[in-house]
């Protein structure tokens, strides 16, 4: 009993110590070299009066969750105040709990924030592939000197917008609401001689939810938080901006585009809109379900106007596969290839393809909507060189919470871009592809943190428009 009083005697005289006023204003932040020292002393008042169970609360938690400011131990190896000296019981105890705390190192958090850049970058606000207006009627149903794969085509339209609701009830709707909840995750990396996986994809995977707001016509805005990181991204029937946390705002090159999330099961009439020229190429399984499948091709014009700097859209391809069922869309399918040749270096083909597989539908005052979904995501890299491609697979799982339709109030103000927006910038479609040296080593965290995003920035000089091709990490 002696032995006890006396340790516990001893650990008292430490503490005491250690918040004596003498001792506070040594580490003082003006004099501390490290910025723990004000936290290990809220955390001693905090368990001043539990000092016989020794059981520390966790300074961050490991949910994964982004945070404005880290607190926890200084990763760059700083001194955690000054109870760290030999002779300290307590503060080499609160030291070796932090030192064993791996979620709070600089480059996990590193790893973290590229891990979400790429898929908010990729995945956050894509653009269909070409300019559709909700305002063109459909094309009749006509079978004379019409080629077989397009008749059919425009019948396959025919029966999904009568299944959606009717072409009379989606030409009363207005204006559109919709709220859901995301979960995206970088799932898996490839490279020539290896693949590596996301250990405990659902544990890393990042959590967050959107607002999708429409209008007529050609109007739309998007709010995307995960992770901690929001993406803005809207349309005023003139040009297409988006807004994120590392490259700011800017404009979208190329023709007024619906946003590619409103097409996955959110609004049937634009979708019709966007394959009235397709082709019916013929049947697939997709779920164990009979679809029909549409095939849309961007035109030259198009892509040759969605093209800037030593980024070259070469093509991007469309695939509707539509329930012969339900006569529903149940699965979408978009590829692009991307020329890119910077500063007479070597080129490099970028390919993107997105899969989405569309859920859940329920009516909404009339109109089938999707009520869930998934997509992946490949990030194909090759170039001239043999065994130099790198495979990128991101995936998102999606709920929607509420749908409303003509929304009271709603008008064209909330679809102004925003003031900081940059005109003469413009955002190219290759900005969030990964650079050639990405993924030298590491698991898939450290490739993405080692990934150089380009940025296209055009730059005005004091003689005129000057391009250069910018690499941010």
């Amino acid at each position: 009993m002696e032995k006890k009083q006396g340790f516990f005697s001893a650990l008292k005289d430490e503490v005491v110590r250690g918040l004596s006023p003498s001792r506070s204003r040594a580490t003082s932040p003006a004099r501390s070299g490290s910025p723990m020292s004000g936290l290990l002393r809220r955390k001693k008042h905090s368990n001043h009066a539990q000092l016989t169970a020794l059981q520390p609360e966790p300074l961050i938690g490991r949910s994964g969750s982004l945070r404005p400011v880290m607190e926890g131990p200084d990763p760059d190896g700083g001194e955690i105040g000054e109870s760290k000296r030999v002779g300290s019981g307590l503060g080499q105890w609160m030291r070796g709990q932090l030192s064993r705390a791996p979620s709070v190192s600089s480059v996990a958090q590193n790893n973290r924030r590229s891990d979400l850049r790429l898929l908010l970058g990729v995945m956050g606000a894509p653009l269909a592939p070409l300019h559709v207006s909700t305002s063109d009627p459909l094309p009749h149903l006509s079978i004379k000197d019409t080629p077989i794969e397009t008749s059919s085509a425009q019948y396959i339209l025919q029966q999904y917008t009568a299944a959606s609701g009717g072409q009379k009830l989606q030409n009363s709707i207005k204006n559109a609401y919709a709220m859901g909840k995301v979960r995206m995750v970088a799932s898996e990396f490839e490279t020539a001689t290896k693949v590596m996986k996301t250990r405990n994809a659902t544990r890393s995977a990042e959590s967050g939810g959107f607002v999708l707001w429409q209008m007529n016509p050609d109007m739309w805005y998007v709010e995307l938080a995960v992770g901690g990181s929001k993406v803005h991204a809207g349309c005023n029937g003139k040009l297409v901006w988006r807004h994120t946390p590392w490259q700011g705002a800017h404009t979208a090159k190329g023709p007024v585009r619906p946003l590619r999330r409103a097409l996955q099961g959110l609004d049937p009439r634009s979708t019709a809109s966007m394959f009235a020229d397709a082709r019916c190429i013929g049947e697939r399984k997709v779920n164990g379900e009979d679809c029909f499948i549409l095939k849309l091709c961007a035109d030259p014009l198009t892509l040759k106007a969605r093209s800037e700097g030593p980024a070259e859209i070469i093509r991007h391809v469309l695939f509707g596969y539509f329930s012969q069922k339900t006569g529903l869309l149940v699965h979408m399918e978009d590829s692009h290839l991307t020329r890119i040749q910077s500063n007479g270096g070597d080129v490099v083909y970028w390919e993107t393809t997105i899969n989405s597989f569309l859920d859940d539908y329920r009516p909404v005052e009339g109109i089938m909507i999707a009520h869930s979904g998934r997509s992946v995501v490949t990030l194909f890299r090759f170039g001239e060189m043999a065994m130099s491609h790198t495979k990128t697979k991101m995936e998102e799982a999606w709920t929607i919470e509420e749908v409303a339709f003509n929304v009271p109030g709603l008008s064209m103000d909330c679809f102004i871009p925003p003031a900081d927006l940059r005109s003469e910038t413009i955002m190219s479609e290759a900005c969030e592809l990964p650079h050639d040296e990405r993924g030298k080593g590491g698991g898939i965290a450290a490739a993405v943190h080692r990934a150089k995003v380009a940025a296209l920035e055009k730059e005005h000089s004091a003689n005129g428009d000057s391009m250069s091709w910018k690499m941010e990490i």
